[in-house]
Order: C-alpha cells, then sequence, then structure tokens
C-alpha cells in the first residue's frame, strides 16, 4: 500500500509543481483556517479575492470576533454556504474568549470549536502545527480510489473508511502538513474529474486505474437524487421612494441575510395569491401586487428556485417584523452595504430598470 502511495514521490512533487497561493505564504494558523474554511466546496479562483480582503479587513481572531455581525457577512457575501461564515465569526470568538485570541495547537481543543470536523481539525493541525492527521476532502477521495481501483460507492462507509485507512499509513512522520497539500493539489491539478494527466503523475506507476485504463470510473458515485426546484415570490415593496426589505433569523438557511419579502408558492396559488399569503404572515400587511420585475432561478446544494419578483404597494396594514428579524425601509444604494443572498443579487439589475419606470408600474 505504500509503495503505490508513496509520501517521498509525493512530496518531491509537491516542493516542484505546488502552486503559489496566498495562505502558503504565511504560518499563521487564524489564515490557514480561514483559507480551509473558504475553499470548502468552492473553487481556489474563487476564494483568492474573497480571502485577501476578509484579511485586509479582519487581520487577526480578535478583529473578526469584535466585528459586528452584519459587517462579517457583507464581506462574505457572494462566496455561499453562509453556515461557513456563522460558524467562523462563532469560533473567532470561542478563541478570543477562551485561548486568548490564539487558535489551539492541541486537536482535541481545536476540534471542539464551532464548525470544525474531522477535515477542518486534520488540515490545519497538521499545516500549521506538524500533527500527523490525515485530512480527506473530495480531491483526497479522488485520488485514493484510483489509486487502489476502489469499487463501492465513494460516499459508502467502507470505501470511506479504506480511504481514510490508506492516508493514515501514508502519511510520514515528517511534513504531514506538507503531504496533506500534496494530495489535495495533486486531485486539483493532475488526477482531475475528467482527462486526468497520468503522464505527470508522480504516482501514476502503481496506480490500478491507470494500469486498468479506467481512471475516469473512479470515483464511483452513487445515484444522485432529482433535485427539486421550488417556485418562489417575491415583493418589492415600495413606500415614499423607499423599500422594504427584511432579515432573516439569525439562524437556519441563510441566517442574517437581508432579502425581498415573500416565500414559496404553493399548490393551487398563483404569484399573487402566495404574495399575499406571505406578506400577511410574515409582516401583517396586505399588499397591491404590480407589474412582474423579472424572474430568475438559483441552484443551493440540495435545491433549485426560481425566484419571481414583483412591484407592489402596502394595501393595508402596517409592516412589522416578526419575532426574531427585523425590518428596514432603504433606498436602492443601501443595496451595496447590506449582505444579500446570491439568490436577490441576480435581481438587482432587473429592479433597477422597473424603479425607473416606477410612477407608472405600481
Amino acid at each position: 500500500m505504500t509503495d503505490i502511495l508513496n509520501a517521498s514521490l509525493l512530496l518531491e512533487w509537491y516542493d516542484t509543481h505546488r502552486r503559489l497561493l496566498p495562505w502558503r505564504e504565511t504560518g499563521d494558523p487564524y489564515r490557514i483556517w480561514l483559507s480551509e474554511v473558504m475553499l470548502q466546496q468552492t473553487q481556489v479562483a474563487t476564494v483568492i479575492p474573497y480571502y485577501e480582503r476578509f484579511i485586509k479587513a479582519f487581520p487577526t481572531p480578535t478583529a473578526l470576533a469584535d466585528a459586528p455581525d452584519d459587517r462579517v457577512l457583507k464581506m462574505w457575501e457572494g462566496l455561499g454556504y453562509y453556515n461557513r461564515c456563522h460558524n467562523f465569526l462563532k469560533a473567532m470568538r470561542r478563541v478570543r474568549d477562551e485561548h486568548g485570541g490564539q487558535v489551539p495547537d492541541i486537536p482535541s481543543l481545536f476540534s471542539s470549536l464551532p464548525g470544525v470536523g474531522p477535515y477542518t481539525c486534520a488540515a490545519v493541525q497538521s499545516i500549521v502545527f506538524g500533527h500527523r492527521l490525515a485530512a480527506v476532502d473530495g480531491n483526497v477521495n479522488r485520488v485514493v480510489t484510483r489509486l487502489f481501483a476502489m469499487e463501492g460507492v465513494v460516499t459508502g462507509a467502507a470505501v470511506r473508511r479504506a480511504i481514510q485507512d490508506a492516508v493514515d499509513i501514508a502519511i510520514p512522520e515528517e511534513r504531514p502538513g506538507d503531504f496533506n497539500q500534496a494530495m489535495m493539489e495533486l486531485g486539483a491539478i493532475v488526477c482531475t474529474p475528467r482527462r486526468p494527466d497520468c503522464l505527470h503523475c508522480p504516482l501514476r506507476i502503481g496506480c490500478q486505474a491507470r494500469i486498468l485504463g479506467r481512471q475516469e470510473s473512479f470515483p464511483v458515485q452513487g445515484m444522485k437524487k432529482k433535485v427539486p426546484l421550488y417556485p418562489v415570490a417575491l415583493a418589492v415593496l415600495v413606500d415614499d421612494g423607499k423599500i422594504l426589505v427584511q432579515k432573516r433569523p439569525a439562524t437556519g438557511h441563510l441566517a442574517g441575510m437581508w432579502e425581498f419579502p415573500g416565500g414559496r408558492i404553493l399548490t393551487g396559488e398563483d404569484h399573487a395569491m402566495a404574495l399575499k399569503r406571505c406578506l400577511s404572515e410574515e409582516l401583517g400587511v396586505v399588499p397591491e401586487v404590480g407589474l412582474l420585475v423579472g424572474c430568475v432561478t438559483h441552484a443551493y446544494s440540495h435545491f433549485k428556485v426560481e425566484l419571481s419578483l414583483y412591484l407592489a404597494t402596502v394595501r393595508e396594514g402596517t409592516a412589522l417584523p416578526k419575532k426574531g428579524q427585523a425590518l428596514a425601509w432603504i433606498t436602492s444604494e443601501a443595496f451595496e452595504t447590506l449582505a444579500f443572498p446570491a439568490a436577490n443579487r441576480k435581481l438587482f439589475p432587473l429592479l433597477a430598470d422597473a424603479l425607473k419606470v416606477l410612477p407608472s408600474a405600481i
């Protein structure tokens, strides 16, 4: 097994071919931890500008811990998977309050912090502090299942255990962090999902998938579930030149983000009916629904939404926030200062055009 997954060959390759990335130019545990959080389910090219802006705004754990939630969310806006941001902020406040602003170098303490799972713990603790912990992510899964031609579904318990065991055995006492980064780097730039560059792989000689000529057969994926599409109706409530937006609760999907009011369209409802029901339930108002601003589709990890945005006014009642939420009447300029989900932001250009003819549009 160690002949197939040869740490010496891998590290020699990594020393020559690794990419120059901003988080590889520091030994700061906070910055390396941040990079690992941002890189979860997100491409390197997307992460780099966010990482650099975030570090400039919040250069230390305490600087981030002391920052208002809204400002932190605004800096994260567009990167998605916002629970990562919430958990990282909670973790920094624990680091500030319980660890004197220093990231713990004891794996058991580190893994007790919010958002720190086995992968994050192994990655940060090995890269920064030299602990011999194997970090397994999607890239590593792909590399290992190809090296050993693992036939089982990659998400199955037996295959996951086999992958972890293989990497646990191979990881060296010296340079465990570089080994983990080398495995991930190999998967990112050589052992890619499609058309892997086997000619330039340092582990090609023993790779069982290459020998079988079945590189793209691994990892074996399970049956994909059909992704549901939910229709959603949203309202731009306008009064005296201002627009009503609401803030989502502090927990749950898109926690703490600002959005246009509205909600799911239920079976048997048209868009106007759905808006009247949702705004009555959420705000305690009866709306006068006007023209359609536009529609966009947005994909999350396990579902999609089709958002239809309508201009509207309050016909009856006064908008009041539900418990745990907040409301604000804002001008369109404030869209650049508040944190909105990417799905809402897709509607902004359409709304800008509609607002130019606002008097005749309602």
